[in-house]
């Protein structure tokens, strides 16, 4: 991490493939890693979400005949605007991105179109898979809940899932394995629960969490990160013998 807060992750998480390559690769489904731009407390940096998101599609294009596609980078992360730096987009802009990715990749051939999402807060994104049944382009939203619960057993995550929400054992695990070098000190001190969010939607993060925190990253670890990815990259399999069929 230089002293600018800057990465160059560009040899690490953006596709480097030439035109040639792409051809000569033939791949009939594309991913489309979706990140966010927001807090994740004070040890991991705003861009954690795409970062994570770019990481499973970066293994799940090592292990399947997949394009992968450059990521999105800011989404609706409008629950975290009390925090500085969060940035978001609406969800009608979201869509309209995704659309039109999908349609600029099946005029180039592709006509399936996997959405790696890494904030739980783009549920417009669900809305662009279901209103694709019938059309001219198959998508799918990977991954779903039960591939994370799969990689939380296989990984023996420790926090349930609706504890683990933000910048908690999972997110933190994965970061500590890929990119260790992004988690700052301080994830081993920070747990903070709160399991009722009833109204997590109209009142935002802040009404729930002073740190940005919901989770336990404390019990994170690199092998944890390990195992989830390497699930996520198992349970992949399913969604490309769906779409490429």
């Amino acid at each position: 991490m230089s002293g600018s807060g800057t990465y160059g992750t560009a040899s690490g998480l953006l596709p480097l493939s030439t035109t040639e390559e792409v051809r000569a690769r033939r791949a009939g489904v594309a991913v489309l890693p979706i990140g966010s731009f927001e807090q994740h407390g004070a040890f991991l940096p705003l861009v954690t979400d795409t970062v994570i998101a770019c990481t499973v599609a970066r293994e799940i294009a090592a292990a399947h005949p997949v394009l992968q596609l450059p990521p999105v980078t800011i989404s609706c992360s409008h629950e975290h605007a009390a925090w500085p730096g969060t940035v978001s987009i609406s969800a009608t802009t979201l869509y309209a991105v995704v659309r039109d990715i999908a349609d600029s990749l099946r005029r180039s051939g592709i006509d399936a179109l996997v959405l790696v999402n890494g904030h739980g807060g783009n549920y417009v994104l669900r809305n662009a898979v279901q209103e694709s049944v019938g059309g001219d382009t198959r998508m799918a939203l990977f991954p779903g809940p039960a591939d994370w619960d799969a990689a939380r057993d296989r990984a023996g995550v420790q926090t349930p899932s609706p504890s683990d929400m933000h910048a908690g054992e999972v997110e933190t695990s994965i970061l500590l394995h890929a990119h260790p070098e992004l988690v700052r000190p301080g994830y081993e001190t920070s747990d903070c629960l709160a399991d009722e969010r009833k109204h997590l939607l109209s009142l935002g993060m802040s009404a729930y969490t002073e740190s940005g925190v919901i989770g336990r990253p404390s019990r994170a670890s690199a092998r944890k990160g390990k195992e989830l990815l390497a699930s996520l990259v198992d349970s992949f399999g399913e969604y490309l013998s769906l779409l490429a069929a």
